[in-house]
């Protein structure tokens, strides 16, 4: 199913205003400075903020159509969401985490071993690493087998080392999604490793200028960093 966001939302200092598709197993990067609206975005489409103006859907489905007064609510969008502070159950284990998101015990084992912390299955997010807290995070938003997935800084938190060790895992493992991927991030080289469109943000909106100022190697060839036709 197809992601379409057409919105517009008024902001303190701008209005940002997006227009987007992104294609089921297509990863779409969010570029652009800080400040620049890329997590308001990403919150509307998550349900956690309404657009002032516009339509949200995924396929057939509606998320938001402020002509129509239809909005769904976070909970009935069936997301999957990873932000850059995993947001983990303190009190639980590492494996119950994961199976807050789902009663499927094979499913538990086969995520915990695919980002790598089976063995820490019994411990508690207090007493594993960042980076390993970071990968549970990842287990549990795909354990909901979600329709769309929304990335917010995931890496951002994270040591060098780490950061390009779970850019090469979701590299991996966005191949064998079949659900439409938007990624927030800073990063232009994580970009356009990860991404299959880059969409380039500056107060709220669609900035080639943006991107031609911080990449000046790529002025004269933008089409890796734009949304696809």
């Amino acid at each position: 199913m197809t992601l379409c966001v057409n919105i517009r939302k008024q902001l303190p200092q701008f209005t940002l205003k997006v227009s987007l598709s992104c294609l089921p197993g297509q990863l779409t990067a969010i570029v652009g400075p800080s400040g620049a609206g890329k997590s308001t975005l990403m919150r509307i489409i998550a349900g956690l903020e309404r657009p002032d103006r516009g339509v949200v859907t995924l396929g057939d489905t509606v998320f938001v159509d402020t002509a129509n007064d239809i909005f769904l609510p976070p909970q009935k969008r069936g997301l999957g969401l990873v932000f850059q502070d995993y947001p983990l159950f303190p009190h639980l284990s590492v494996r119950n985490n994961v199976g807050f998101a789902t009663k499927d015990e094979q499913r538990i084992d086969e995520l915990l071993d695919i980002f790598g912390v089976a063995h820490l299955a019994d411990k508690r997010p207090g007493a594993v690493s960042g980076g390993e807290r970071q990968r549970v995070a990842f287990c549990q938003a795909l354990a909901r087998n979600p329709v769309l997935l929304l990335l917010d800084e995931p890496f951002s938190a994270l040591d060098v080392d780490t950061r390009r060790s779970l850019r090469c895992e979701l590299r991996d493992l966005k191949n064998s999604l079949t659900v439409p991927i938007l990624h927030v991030t800073h990063d232009l080289e994580e970009a356009a490793y990860l991404a299959d469109q880059t969409i380039p943000l500056e107060r709220g909106c669609l900035s080639e200028n943006w991107l031609t100022r911080v990449a000046p190697g790529c002025s004269n060839d933008l089409s890796a960093f734009m949304p696809q036709p």
